[in-house]
This record gives C-alpha cells, sequence and structure tokens, in this order.
C-alpha cells in the first residue's frame, strides 16, 4: 500500500479537476467541488495548507480512486 502523499487542498483540487470536478463554490475555508457529468457528484475539500491523512483518504475513496491512481494525478 503506498503511502499517501502530504499536500496542500489546492493541490488536491488540481488532481480532482483533472478526473472531471470543477469548484462550484466556496463556504469558509472548503471547496465545493462537482462533477461534470450526470449524476452530478458533490466533493467537499478543505483549503488547508496540508491536509491531514484520515481527510485525504477519504476524499480518494469518494471520488472511487486507489491511492496509487491519485498519486498519478498530483
Amino acid at each position: 500500500m503506498p503511502k499517501l502523499p502530504v499536500i496542500s487542498g489546492q493541490e488536491a483540487i488540481r488532481a480532482f479537476k483533472k478526473i472531471g470536478y470543477d469548484a462550484d463554490h466556496q463556504t469558509g475555508s472548503h471547496v465545493i467541488l462537482r462533477h461534470k457529468e450526470p449524476p452530478h457528484r458533490r466533493l467537499t475539500v478543505p483549503n488547508h495548507k496540508e491536509l491531514a491523512k484520515g481527510t485525504l483518504r477519504s476524499l480518494i475513496s469518494q471520488v472511487g480512486l486507489t491511492v496509487e491512481e491519485f498519486v498519478k494525478l498530483l
């Protein structure tokens, strides 16, 4: 199992944009991303300098990727 990288919220958002997510709006320090294709899944990414490991792992699983696939998007 590969190690999770230590990345910022902006780096995660850039990676998720590569698989079809766009920034919809921001509420406080959380950016809400919305998938372009139906069913327009939503993803809430904290816009922090460093994402917690559990938060990043949760985001990766919500979009249906493995850690290896996510690392390739970075």
